[in-house]
Formats: C-alpha cells, sequence, structure tokens
C-alpha cells in the first residue's frame, strides 16, 4: 500500500485542493489524474505514479493542505509500479535509500486476485480527458465541463484554443438565458467576429468581489449624498503633530483622523450603525464600532476591520490601519481582521478624482467614499480665501436611512472634520 503525500511546493503558503478526480474503490492507471492543488503562485496537476486501487482518500476539494500531508492511498497491482517524481513516498528499506520518493506502508499479503477488476468500477469522466494544469484552471474558471470539448492536441489533449472554441459555440446559439431574479441576462458576445482577443483570468479575489457587489447592488436601493469638508485646520494640526512626534517614529494620518471623525457620527446617529431585518420589522442597531477599510491588492480589494475603534485614540488607529494594509497586500491577513464591519470607508485620497458612488457593503447600511483633497475658494463674509477641501460621497441604503438623516450625517462630519476639538466632545 503506498501513500500520495503533497509535494514539496516551494515556497507557497497555503495550498488548497481545487479539483478531485478519484474516489475510493476507482482503478486508476499509471499517469492518471488524482488530484490538482492550488497555491498562491500556481496549480499544479499529481498523476498516479502506479497503476491500482484507490483505498482511501484523505481530503476533499477546498481542503487547506501542507507539504507532506496525505492525500491518498492506493493498494498497487503487481509490476505495475513506476517511480514518481514528487508525490509519491515510499518507506525506506534495505535495499531503498531513504532519500526515495515512494512510500510504502506495510500490508498483510494478499493474492493478486482480491484487487478489484477495473471492469467493476467506474472510472471518473476527468481521468479519460488529456489536459495540463492550466486548460483545466481555465476551465474550472469558465464553468466548462472538459469532457464535451473536442480535443485538437497530441494524443487527444485538450489546448487553450479548443476551450476558445467551446466557448465561441456556446456563443453561437440563439437562446438568451434569464438570471435567476428574473432579470435579463446581458447578451454574450462573440468579441473573435471583430479582432483578436485575450481571456484574463480574475482572481479568487475579484471573482468573490464582483459577486458581493452585484449582490448588494441588486438587493440595495442606494442612494449617495455628496458634501465637502473644510479641513484646513486638521491638516495644519496633523502635520505639527507628525513633526513633533517624527523622532519617536509616529505618524498621524489623514485616514485617521476620519476614521475617529465617523465613528463620532456613527455615535451621534445610531441608524448609520446598523442593519435591515429581512422581514423589516427592526433596525438592528449596534453598540460596537467596527470600521471596515478598503484597501487595494494586487489580486483585488479586500476590507480589513478596525475592530472597536471607539475605544483607540488616533496613534492607535493609524498603526493599525497601516498594520492592516501591510497584511492585506502580502496576503497574509487572516479571515477573522475581515469580518464583523459595522460601517465601511473606501478613500481615493491618494490617487484622485473629486467624487464617486461607492456601493454599500450589505448588510452594511452605508459606506463613505473619500476623494483627493483640492484648495478651493471659500467666501468668509468678506472675500474668497484659499482653504484645503475633502471631498465625501456618502452612499446608504435607501429602506433604512432616509434622505434628511444622510445630509445630516455628512453635515456633522464635516464639523468634525473642520474642527478637530469636536473629537474631544
Amino acid at each position: 500500500m503506498f501513500q500520495v503525500l503533497v509535494p514539496d511546493v516551494g515556497e507557497a503558503e497555503e495550498i488548497e485542493i481545487i479539483e478531485l478526480f478519484v474516489k475510493a474503490g476507482d482503478v486508476v492507471a499509471v499517469d492518471d489524474s488524482l488530484i490538482v492543488l492550488e497555491s498562491d503562485k500556481a496549480s499544479m496537476e499529481i498523476p498516479s505514479p502506479a497503476a491500482g486501487v484507490i483505498l482511501t482518500i484523505a481530503v476533499k476539494e477546498g481542503d487547506k493542505v501542507e507539504e507532506g500531508n496525505l492525500i491518498l492511498t492506493l493498494e498497487e497491482e503487481p509490476s505495475a509500479h513506476k517511480e514518481p517524481s514528487a508525490v509519491l513516498h515510499k518507506e525506506p528499506s534495505a535495499h531503498k535509500e531513504p532519500s526515495a520518493v515512494l512510500h510504502k506502508e506495510p500490508s498483510a499479503d494478499k493474492e493478486p486476485s482480491a484487487h478489484k477488476e477495473p471492469s467493476a468500477h467506474k472510472e471518473p469522466a476527468a481521468n479519460n480527458v488529456h489536459a495540463g494544469p492550466a486548460v483545466r484552471k481555465r476551465a474550472r474558471e469558465y464553468g466548462i465541463d472538459l469532457t464535451l470539448v473536442v480535443s485538437s492536441g497530441v494524443k487527444g489533449r485538450i489546448l487553450k484554443e479548443d476551450l476558445q472554441a467551446f466557448v465561441k459555440k456556446r456563443l453561437s446559439k440563439k437562446e438568451q438565458p434569464v438570471s435567476g431574479s428574473g432579470i435579463p441576462a446581458i447578451p454574450e458576445v462573440d468579441f473573435t467576429k471583430f479582432g483578436s482577443i485575450e481571456y484574463q483570468p480574475l482572481s479568487r479575489i475579484k471573482r468573490a468581489t464582483a459577486r458581493n457587489l452585484h449582490r448588494s447592488w441588486l438587493n440595495v436601493p442606494h442612494v449617495t449624498q455628496f458634501d465637502e469638508a473644510d479641513i484646513t485646520e486638521l491638516e495644519l494640526f496633523r502635520k505639527s503633530q507628525n513633526q513633533e512626534m517624527a523622532n519617536a517614529g509616529i505618524k498621524l494620518t489623514p485616514l485617521a483622523f476620519m476614521i475617529k471623525a465617523c465613528v463620532n457620527a456613527l455615535i451621534k446617529f445610531p441608524q448609520f450603525n446598523a442593519s435591515i431585518e429581512a422581514g423589516y420589522e427592526n433596525l438592528i442597531l449596534k453598540r460596537y464600532y467596527n470600521v471596515g477599510i478598503a484597501v487595494e491588492t494586487a489580486e483585488g480589494l479586500v476590507v480589513p476591520v478596525l475592530k472597536d475603534a471607539d475605544k483607540k485614540g488616533l496613534v492607535e488607529l493609524g498603526n493599525e490601519c497601516a498594520a492592516l494594509a501591510g497584511l492585506a497586500r502580502d496576503k497574509k491577513l487572516p479571515m477573522d481582521a475581515m469580518q464583523g464591519a459595522t460601517f465601511t470607508i473606501s478613500s481615493l485620497g491618494g490617487i484622485g478624482g473629486t467624487k464617486f458612488t461607492p456601493i454599500v457593503n450589505a448588510p452594511e447600511v452605508a459606506i463613505l467614499g473619500v476623494s483627493k483633497s483640492k484648495i478651493g475658494p471659500v467666501w468668509d463674509g468678506e472675500a474668497f480665501i484659499p482653504r484645503t477641501l475633502l471631498p465625501l460621497s456618502l452612499s446608504y441604503d435607501h429602506r433604512a436611512i432616509d434622505g434628511a438623516e444622510a445630509a445630516r450625517f455628512t453635515t456633522y462630519l464635516a464639523q468634525v472634520l473642520g474642527d478637530v476639538r469636536r473629537l474631544l466632545l
């Protein structure tokens, strides 16, 4: 009996079982596909190094595994062993070097007839498909059943061009699907008719973000309230404090002030720190203040959450924001750090723009968009004077919040940002 273990995948920190081709009792031949592993860097298809019968499977699709973890056990057919390159491991013995990569478990003597005959088992359809890991991954992303794809490669191997031809054929059908919500689907177009194209698969994060935003947009009646905050004095105070605390390595960021001001506004207007009950019977007011901060990463948008923001000072908020953003960009953000937000801030101030309409992160009922500050003229009663103005875009769920409440919220928020002494009240 042999044990198939997770091979060395280099520096990958997370390995996921994304496809499992066999089950206990299946008969496999040499080089039949067993599973597909995916790390944050690549996907890897694991072939069977020997012909035999699958005895047990220790994993399931979606499991996270590490190098050396048991995948499955295999009962080898007599005289059918093929030395693998990296997947199976054999227990060192007197006639085998310890560096060998095949691990064989001691078992009772069995007659060859005790093995199950291939004819008694139906081999999984996926095992009959000859395709590389990259093609399999793309097929999964597009929801393509490889058994339906006509292959054009050597020895029946499916190529990426075969996937494109399959998609093109499907698009040529006249039927137009309707989404489950009853909303007519956007017609699919064969863009190859107009020129060359390239498929760029979305990351798992971007796919999840797309689904969540689509669900929120369809279910939440969005309204956006626009406003401006005069942050001239705030910026003068922030920069002076940074000069004083520079030797201590402390730096106050504009976002830290924004979080603090938002928490003050949420306390004054609790309906913005809430969720609406599914049956519209109650508004669920939350007595804790966890602020989500949208962070752009190479893989897509993630939203780490600052827990109990009302109990933290400006310096602590700034440091925690920087730490969470760093973890997000390094793909080291734990799942619990992205849960439990009651209100979200999406800041594009470091990039540009004057205003935008952020999508509410349901089941929250509001999200604040912050754009790039600018110097603009403000009338003081006698003359126009230059002031630093910060654009604010508050999107809210109109089922839970009405327009007058939203206007009061942004007005109060602008007042707090305009005079930081209000943060002490």
